[in-house]
């Protein structure tokens, strides 16, 4: 293939599998002699700038005039680890309307079918796995250097929960051991993502437990909200509520867990479940989200009180499924 002009997208509020994912392929297709660059349509999480070629991303919201020069000089535009160019938010029209070829790189539900190619696989971990994959059958394996496989591996240990979950998938571990054989920390690497915290996140999160948590054991649900004026009392950088919701599912006999975020006069809503629960479903019925089994996300456009109070109106509907989500 002769070098052609490449733009690698992620979703808003892109996390590690989006970004690992999409700096692995961004490095790999520079080896192959194309032009490349990666757009983010918001800022990037502060926990992966160690992670190199970070400082190349292009952020929309921040540099609109050039991101939408790069988008109308592309040949080619990679959506990775989302599956509807309507993530891409305020980035979204201009993408549409350009002549370049779109291509889906994602492992969620229901892709949208304005793709020209899809390589879309929901039983693997993660995005970054998909790019494993991809060079490998390229038979390129060879090209894989270690920033390569630092940016796979970063996808596959934030997208399972350091291999807690969505990783059942027997491929996934021997990517895993290849990954090791090119050189990672996985260790410095765990150190990098998960234990780099600033005071006011850890603080938020503090507070985020201690005050904002609800109980509903009825219906075995737990949910946080964090209005935007909470967010700005703990200096609130892109990230800090990462993994939040997590702690309201890890309570014994808790099934479903929520965080609902206010920012940018909307609210962010994080669903997580255990067992066979499908807060995808949740999502896409009842907020126009989507994502996974057990963990999904959607945006309201209404307010914090009108979100939760409506979350809580569905809850008896969902009380025997809740209550028995291995059944």
């Amino acid at each position: 293939m002769h070098p052609r002009k490449i733009l690698l997208t992620t979703h808003t509020n892109p996390d590690g599998d989006a970004i690992g994912a999409s700096l692995a392929f961004f490095h790999y297709l520079r080896k192959k002699g194309h032009q490349v660059h990666v757009m983010v349509p918001d800022p990037s999480p502060g926990f992966l700038t160690w992670m190199k070629g970070h400082d190349e991303l292009l952020d929309y919201q921040r540099q609109e005039e050039l991101c939408n020069e790069i988008i109308n000089g592309s040949e080619l535009i990679f959506s990775m680890d989302y599956n509807d160019l309507s993530r891409l938010n305020k980035a979204t029209p201009a993408v549409r309307q350009t002549g370049a070829q779109k291509i889906l790189i994602d492992h969620h539900l229901y892709p949208a079918g304005h793709y020209d190619y899809q390589i879309s696989v929901v039983e693997v971990s993660s995005t970054a796995e998909l790019v494993y994959e991809f060079i490998a059958a390229a038979g390129d394996v060879s090209l894989i250097d270690l920033a390569i496989a630092e940016g796979i591996y970063t996808g596959i240990i934030t997208d399972t929960g350091s291999l807690s979950y969505s990783c059942n998938y027997t491929r996934t571990y021997e990517i895993i051991a290849d990954l090791y054989r090119f050189g990672i920390d996985g260790e410095h690497i765990h150190r990098l993502v998960y234990d780099t915290f600033s005071e006011k996140r850890l603080r938020l999160l503090g507070y985020s437990l201690s005050e904002k948590l609800v109980v509903l054991p009825e219906f075995h649900t737990a949910y946080i909200t964090l209005s935007a004026a909470e967010l700005d009392r703990f200096d609130y950088e892109v990230g800090d509520t990462e993994g939040v919701v997590n702690y309201a599912l890890s309570i014994g006999g808790i099934n479903l867990a929520v965080l609902f975020t206010e920012r940018d006069r909307k609210i962010r809503i994080s669903f997580r479940s255990k067992g066979n629960f499908s807060v995808e479903e949740l999502a896409r019925t009842f907020f126009e989200g989507g994502g996974h089994c057990n963990a999904a996300g959607a945006t309201s456009y209404m307010s914090m009180t009108e979100t939760v109070d409506k979350f809580r109106q569905i809850l008896p509907r969902l009380a025997d499924q809740l209550k028995n989500p291995y059944g």
